[in-house]
């Protein structure tokens, strides 16, 4: 089996290649990059890594897409249109009109959908050419609306993000049992998902964690132990953008934008992947982001792939009904089965409707902003910005609109 990565040049990309080992039932890893020097470094340190641990995986590094995705099996999607500068102007323009700065919500996070939506849409068609039985799995944010784009030109794709993977790990851990025996019932769209049961032994075990440890859950999701209560669930981390808003803006204004943080970061892995006797992750990797990343991806394309096995994934999947207050062909981020056919959403009992209402108004954005981003126009982000809960007011939409076109310009052909 043959994985394809594209932005394998990724100082991330370590995490996942480490995450390969003999049971992975991955031949090759083939990483693809344009920034020939980035991959340069990666590719030898990953390298490095696979002789380390026994691996018989052969990697491979190249800028050609065409050349790294021919014959794949899977093509994995972790790229950064405008890199980390273009992060940075997200997360930094919204704050100056009181608004969160995010690089996969609010404003700051339709300008990533426009700026990357064309490119991975291009990426994809490309793909089919060569490897037109490939599955994409898609872990480039924001995730929800990109995976969209692809289902909706027709590609077998599927949405991952690693929330609920490092929510499953940290529930075992706060539980003291192995991480296996907890099932998770995860719900929502990409970056705005609930769990609403915790099983354990088929026991749920969720009321009597909320009961007893609520102040620990809130302080891993940075929400206040009330809301969980009121809730009766446990919201995302990312979820703390919407329900405490003011208060995130507030100390964002008084706090390096994570970009600034990541980016030295990165310069400080690649100085540590030249050197040529490390052969293990070093401890900075831990501060790049995208905890347990590495094993769901794996995972994940191991079920994809797999022969008549059928596995249970939390994935970004066409809701095809599952949520009956939302468009068939939106994607939603759940519980699914996941074999060589795809992933098929489980059933979800009734949704409360104080989540119901805002899984429906952040769908209706990601709508539009879907819009925007293929059919181009200034009118289109102002409308979908307009949509956005975060945002939602008609003065605040425009200025916004004329500020995310002039700063992504260089991105955005119909722009000019």
């Amino acid at each position: 089996m043959r994985l394809t990565v594209v932005g394998g040049g990724s100082t991330y990309t370590p995490e996942l290649v480490d995450g390969i080992g003999e049971r992975s039932g991955i031949d090759e890893i083939v990483l693809v990059d344009p920034d020939e020097q980035r991959l340069r470094v990666v590719g030898d340190f990953c390298r490095r890594l696979l002789a380390h641990a026994g691996s018989p995986a052969k990697l491979t590094t190249t800028a050609d897409l065409e050349r790294g995705a021919d014959g794949a099996s899977a093509v994995l999607l972790q790229l950064r249109v405008g890199g980390q500068a273009a992060r940075y102007r997200d997360e930094t323009f919204p704050l100056e009109h009181g608004c969160v700065g995010q690089e996969t919500t609010g404003a700051g996070g339709l300008a990533k959908a426009l700026r990357t939506v064309p490119v991975v849409l291009d990426i994809a068609e490309r793909v089919r050419e060569v490897a037109p039985e490939a599955w994409i799995v898609n872990f480039t944010n924001p995730v929800g609306i990109v995976t969209r784009a692809l289902q909706l030109e027709g590609h077998t794709a599927v949405g991952l993000c690693n929330v609920a993977i490092t929510f499953q790990r940290r529930l075992a851990r706060l539980l003291d049992v192995d991480h296996e025996s907890v099932r998770l019932e995860h719900v929502g769209l990409n970056h705005l998902t609930w769990v609403r049961g915790v099983r354990v032994g088929g026991e749920d075990v969720l009321p009597r964690l909320i009961e007893q440890r609520a102040e620990e859950l809130a302080e891993h999701v940075e929400l206040p132990a009330a809301l969980l209560r009121r809730l009766g669930a446990v919201p995302s981390y990312y979820l703390k953008y919407f329900y405490t808003h003011d208060e995130v803006v507030a100390r964002q204004r008084s706090s390096p934008p994570r970009a600034s943080v990541v980016s030295d970061v990165e310069r400080n892995l690649l100085k540590r992947y030249s050197d040529p006797s490390l052969t293990a992750k070093p401890d900075e990797l831990m501060l790049r982001g995208g905890a347990h990343y590495s094993e769901a991806a794996v995972r994940l394309v191991s079920a994809l792939t797999s022969d008549g096995r059928v596995e249970e994934h939390v994935v970004n999947v066409r809701n095809d009904g599952t949520l009956a207050f939302l468009p068939d062909d939106a994607v939603i981020e759940t519980n699914a089965q996941v074999d060589a056919d795809g992933a098929r959403p489980e059933a979800v009992r009734p949704v409360e409707p104080a989540l119901a209402g805002l899984i429906s108004h952040v769908t209706a954005y990601e709508q539009l902003a879907l819009e925007a981003a293929t059919r181009g126009g200034r009118d289109r982000v102002a409308a979908a910005l307009l949509a956005h809960p975060l945002i939602g007011r008609h003065h605040l939409a425009e200025e916004l609109a004329d500020e995310l076109v002039r700063l992504n310009a260089v991105h955005l052909p119909w722009a000019g």
